[in-house]
């Protein structure tokens, strides 16, 4: 297997000031740029926003900020994490990507998904009964755009292509693309089916459990004859000095955001001692990176993965702490764990 890639993903939550003010959703889109800056410096492999169009969350065009990344980096791997493909055109998905290539020297990914969220559907004018269709038929596209060729296609979610020709194409010839799945058995086998990385959004309960899809994945690119790559994993966490510290700093913050989404879903409150289990069993690397490192080793260990990236921030984690937790991840993280694994 090739060599084990790290990535840091965020979706741009709103952080706290040193004086525990919110900041603005323009101060934290900077934030994550300076962030991601840093996050070079130390070696970091990735660098993944997600899309969201909620108050919470500053990023809602992961793509304009890896930009602006791209212009202040020399190597980091620039995607998002993810793109909502079903509420979203593909042809201008991937004509900004590409744009995000060609500024970067070739270092754009895309990462396409339904998302767990469903704000953009309305947002754009989709309707949630057509979830299915939407990504089925607006992936079908992508992969064909990949392609780089000129394009004839029709379906049912957008205007038929004719012959057409997008530009701008990427001096390789190919975006790198993922796709995120969420735990859906027909996501994976569609995913190997186009040929395209898989990223298993693993965000809670033991990440043996995704061993299984890991497994189908590979059995259904040899059967179709499609290309199996490395799988990835992203998981939530937070790296501090000592796991009581990070523990502290991240859990109060996790519980507002958590309960606030909960509560949208029908979920409970979530108790200190069920994330208690999640840090100690669970796919949540919290602690120090001593504990984090061992953590991310077990879990590449019993899902041969090949990339891990860590869903850094949670909510209104102070700016401090946050850099201090992409420094320990770069610094100390990512080499624990290659020793571990070596």
């Amino acid at each position: 297997m090739s060599e084990l890639l790290f990535g840091l993903d965020t979706f741009g939550d709103i952080p706290e000031d040193d004086e525990g003010r919110l900041v603005s959703a323009a101060a934290a889109i900077r934030q994550v740029i300076d962030e991601a800056v840093l996050a070079d410096e130390l070696g970091v492999d990735a660098i993944a926003l997600g899309e969201h169009h909620r108050p919470e969350y500053s990023i809602s065009t992961p793509e304009t900020v890896l930009a602006a990344i791209g212009a202040r980096t020399s190597r980091i791997k620039l995607g998002s994490g993810v793109t909502v493909l079903s509420s979203d055109d593909p042809v201008r998905v991937f004509q900004r990507f590409s744009t995000v290539d060609a500024i970067s020297n070739g270092r754009a990914e895309v990462i396409l998904g339904r998302g767990s969220f469903t704000e953009s559907f309305p947002l754009f004018g989709y309707d949630l009964q057509d979830y299915e269709v939407l990504f089925e038929e607006k992936l079908q596209l992508f992969a064909r755009l990949l392609e780089e060729k000129p394009v004839t296609w029709s379906g049912t979610t957008r205007a038929a292509l004719e012959n057409a020709e997008v530009y701008p194409k990427t001096e390789s010839g190919r975006l790198t693309t993922w796709v995120g799945v969420g735990g859906t058995p027909q996501s994976v086998v569609r995913t190997a089916y186009y040929g395209l990385p898989l990223m298993l959004a693993i965000i809670g309960g033991s990440p043996e459990r995704f061993s299984s899809y890991v497994d189908l994945y590979r059995r259904a690119a040899e059967q179709f004859g499609t290309v199996a790559h490395p799988v990835g994993m992203h998981s939530p966490g937070f790296v501090a000095d000592t796991d009581e510290e990070a523990k502290e700093v991240f859990w109060p913050r996790y519980k507002v955001m958590r309960d606030r989404i909960g509560a949208l879903r029908g979920w409970p409150p979530v108790k200190r001692s069920e994330f208690d289990a999640e840090v100690a069993h669970g796919s949540m690397y919290v602690g120090s990176p001593d504990t984090v490192a061992q953590r991310i080793a077990d879990a590449v260990k019993k899902l041969d993965v090949g990339r891990f990236d860590l869903i850094y921030s949670a909510g209104s984690v102070p700016v401090s702490a946050r850099l201090k937790a992409v420094e320990l991840y770069g610094a100390k993280v990512i080499p624990m764990v290659r020793e571990l694994l070596a």
